[in-house]
Formats: C-alpha cells, sequence, structure tokens
C-alpha cells in the first residue's frame, strides 16, 4: 500500500505558493527528509524549471519510491552525500530530531556551497512559548514518544542558520501554526 500523510496533503499548495515565489530562479533543491515522498511528487511538477531531489534515511526510501524515482540516501547522522543543489527545503524535520542532529543537518546545509537557499517548514516556538494550544499538546506529544525530539524555538534556529552561513530573509505564517522560514547564504 502506498504511503500517505494526511498533512503533507493538507499543507502542499500553501507551501507551493511560497516556494514558486522562492524558488523562481531555482534549478535543483535537495529535499532532506522527503518522508513519504508525497511533498516531491506533487512540487516537482508543479515547479518543472527544477530538480527536485528527494532524500530520507535508508529505511525509508523504498516507501518514497512509490511516489517518485530515485531518492538518495541522506541521514543527518552521515556524512552528507554530495548533490550540487542551489536550494534545500525540509519539512517537519526539525521537530522529529535530537537538537544534535538538527545541528548536524544546519552544518551539512551550510557545506554545500552551491545551495543559497534553505526553506524549513514546521512548527516553531516565539520567545520559548507555543504558538497555540495545539501546538503545546502536540509538542508534549512528541516529548513522551521521545524526549530528545520537541518543537523547537525560532529564535535558535536562526542562530543556528547564522553560524553556518545562512540568514533569515522571511518568516512565512502558514495554516495550523505552522510556519515556513526562508534562509539565504550571507
Amino acid at each position: 500500500m502506498k504511503p500517505f500523510s494526511e498533512p503533507s496533503e493538507r499543507n502542499r499548495e500553501p507551501i507551493l505558493a511560497i516556494l514558486k515565489r522562492v524558488f523562481s530562479r531555482t534549478k535543483k533543491v535537495l529535499e532532506i527528509g522527503s518522508g513519504t515522498g508525497q511533498h516531491a511528487a506533487y512540487f516537482a511538477p508543479e515547479l518543472p524549471h527544477l530538480v527536485w531531489q528527494a532524500s530520507d534515511r535508508a529505511e525509508n526510501l523504498a516507501d518514497i519510491r512509490q511516489w517518485v524515482a530515485d531518492p538518495i540516501e541522506l541521514d543527518v547522522d552521515q556524512p552528507f552525500p554530495k548533490v550540487d543543489a542551489d536550494a534545500v527545503f525540509s519539512a517537519n524535520t526539525c521537530h522529529i530530531m535530537s537538537w544534535p542532529q538538527v545541528e548536524r543537518m544546519f552544518k551539512g546545509i551550510g557545506g554545500m556551497r552551491s545551495a543559497k537557499l534553505f526553506c524549513l517548514y514546521g512548527p516553531f516556538n516565539y520567545g520559548g512559548k507555543h504558538t497555540s494550544e495545539s501546538n503545546a499538546r502536540f509538542d508534549a506529544m512528541l516529548r513522551g514518544r521521545d524526549p530528545a525530539s520537541g518543537i523547537r524555538d525560532a529564535e535558535s534556529i536562526v542562530a543556528l542558520a547564522g553560524k553556518n552561513g545562512f540568514s533569515l530573509a522571511e518568516d512565512n505564517a502558514m495554516p495550523a501554526n505552522n510556519r515556513l522560514l526562508v534562509f539565504r547564504r550571507d
């Protein structure tokens, strides 16, 4: 049975609206943490001027292949594969990973000299506070399942991006109390 994520289906249109603008001059995007592969399958034909490269950990590649061909293995706990992409996209990853894994992801992206843009989608806290009651409940569920995971503070993410050569260019409000942060290489 083909893997399916209801949130991926629901959030794809609002994300695409921003990506069409932000990636208007982009040629190749590396997606980190493609999950089911639904975003890659939807975004690639909607952005025909670029190549969309899906990636995830080895155990998820078979599921992704049911949606798109040729995903590559990328595990933030391992050295990043050589990918000549001028942009990176990641959705709903930072709150699933441990903080050291988030740091390694940003370091890996920072090491991709060709990457000039990084778009990061998901829920974030601001000023150490949840932006909604639903995000507070979601954060408690995540931390109950894995104490190393949880919704990250936007300020910490922005600081981490800065340490790896990127600065915040946009902070876009999205449905369901999510954000789409756009970082540009300094």
